[in-house]
C-alpha cells in the first residue's frame, strides 16, 4: 500500500467490514511509537451517518399543491 501525493491512503473494502468503518464512520488517528492507529472517534465531530440520512430524506419530500386524486388521475390517464 502506498501514500498518495496527497496523503490519502485507500484502506481495502474487507477491512473497513471487519472493523466496522462505514462510509462517513469518525475516526481518530493515534500516533505510537511504531506507527499510526485508527480507531472509531469516541465523540464524533459532526451528525451521525443515521442524522444526515434523516435530515436528507426530510429534505426530499415532495411538496404539492395536488390531492391525492388528482396524482392518482395522472398516474392513470391514457396518452
Amino acid at each position: 500500500m502506498r501514500i498518495s501525493g496527497k496523503g490519502r491512503v485507500t484502506i481495502p473494502m474487507d477491512i473497513l467490514e471487519k472493523s466496522g468503518l462505514l462510509p462517513l464512520t469518525e475516526v481518530d488517528f493515534i500516533v505510537e511509537p511504531d506507527g499510526v492507529r485508527i480507531v472509531k472517534a469516541r465523540h464524533p465531530k459532526g451528525p451521525s451517518r443515521g442524522d444526515i440520512i434523516v435530515n436528507r430524506l426530510k429534505r426530499a419530500r415532495g411538496h404539492t399543491t395536488m390531492t391525492t386524486d388528482e396524482l392518482m388521475a395522472l398516474t392513470r390517464s391514457e396518452v
